[in-house]
């Protein structure tokens, strides 16, 4: 160690000589760069992508499908030529449920029954629709087939089933006119019991979603609905996510845009925080933008506070993925459900919530095909 005249270490010459060894390695390295061979630059290339590939392995654990996690049931119906659509999830003997709400405009129904201090300890279904706050009749349909099943809360005169939901907003595609409704959630929650159809993409609640639409929907793109659920030991843990955000969705693993807003010429893909950068001006209506909701699903036992607090956590996988987020026209929602009796850390199932939620909402991306003159992520070769 070096000391200056006062006993203490002297911290300049220690810079200084670290700053030699820098410029030495640079140089030396410089000098085997110009003399190394074809093989050595092909080495590093491969080493390159591995390295690529490792960081782009998803969540720890096996993957499974979201449908593994019973006694979750999932139905979706959709209107293609109107754009819009419904997804429900239903559990016939009830699940225990928590949400965390963080966007401005949200669309919703029965939230209020995932308050920890209300009296419900679970639900009989979650509904994710389109036509924004006009589809939230969707889930009467929705109870009355549960109703004919014999399935709700007993009340002492009648069952009622629990039935929460969420909408997106996508009256700006396809025909705004026509919204789900009773009869879409009555066909859909049959579908979820007799004969479950959940697919990726363009389905259910997803065939109206678009992503990137500050600039308006000439210069957006089409999303939908993705899943991805893992394995570990005895826990089990996905998601759901339609995306359907203002903003641009990102890569969570190497930080790449792989949707959002495009070009003027709709090649290629660019920034909404820069275009939204371009003016501090205040802009009143951005409401052709909203809303990712997301459901995180896990067969570990936690109560109903402690469903709310993943549900908090999950969202850290909408930041990590979409930007901006949680802003004033998004009414991002992430529901949190627990579906069986696994002993499990409410701590790491949270943060594999936000995980799962970020491979889920890459699925959405990648899962989806281009529709009513919104190009996919595939269009543009992402």
């Amino acid at each position: 160690m070096f000391f200056n005249n006062n006993g203490r270490e002297d911290v300049t010459m220690k810079r200084a000589i670290a700053i030699g060894l820098v410029l030495t390695l640079l140089l030396s390295t410089e000098t085997f760069g110009a003399s190394q061979s074809s093989t050595g630059s092909e080495s590093a290339v491969i080493e390159t992508t591995a390295a690529a590939e490792e960081a782009r392995t998803p969540v720890a654990g096996v993957e499974i499908p979201i449908t593994d996690l019973e006694p979750l049931m999932i139905g979706q119906m959709e209107d293609k030529e109107a754009g819009t659509g419904c997804t429900v999830l239903v559990c016939r003997d009830g699940m225990r449920a928590g949400l965390d709400i963080r966007g401005g405009g949200p669309a919703s129904r029965e939230s209020q029954l995932l308050d920890p201090l209300t009296s419900a300890q679970f639900i009989h279904a979650i509904v994710l629709s389109g036509g924004s706050a006009y589809g939230l009749g969707t889930a009467n349909g929705v109870m009355s087939y549960l109703e004919e099943h014999g399935i709700g809360y007993d009340t002492g005169v009648a069952l009622v089933p629990l039935v929460a939901q969420s909408d997106i907003f996508d009256l700006s595609v396809g025909d705004g006119a026509v919204r789900p409704d009773v009869d879409m959630g009555y066909q859909a929650a049959k579908y979820a019991f007799e004969a479950p159809n959940y697919q990726d993409g363009n389905y259910g609640v997803g065939c109206g979603a678009s992503v990137g639409k500050i600039a308006g929907m000439d210069y957006a793109m089409k999303t939908g609905i993705g899943s991805y659920a893992v394995q570990i030991g005895d826990l089990k843990i996905g998601a759901i996510v339609v995306v359907n955000a203002l903003g641009d969705i990102y890569d969570w693993k190497t930080g790449q845009q792989v949707a959002g807003l495009l070009t003027e010429d709709k090649t290629r893909l660019r920034s909404t925080m820069d275009y939204m950068s371009s003016s501090i001006e205040s802009r009143e209506n951005k409401f052709t933008g909203n809303t990712t909701l997301a459901v995180v699903v896990t067969n570990a036992e936690f109560s109903k506070p402690q469903l709310c607090k993943i549900a908090g956590l999950a969202h850290n996988g909408y930041a990590r993925s979409i930007n901006p987020v949680h802003t004033s026209a998004d009414g991002d929602s992430i529901y949190a459900v627990s579906v069986g009796n696994v002993n499990a850390d409410q701590d790491l199932v949270g943060s594999l919530a936000a995980e799962v939620v970020s491979e889920a909402l890459l699925r959405s991306v990648y899962n989806s095909e281009s529709a009513y003159g919104l190009p996919a992520a595939s269009d543009l070769g992402q």
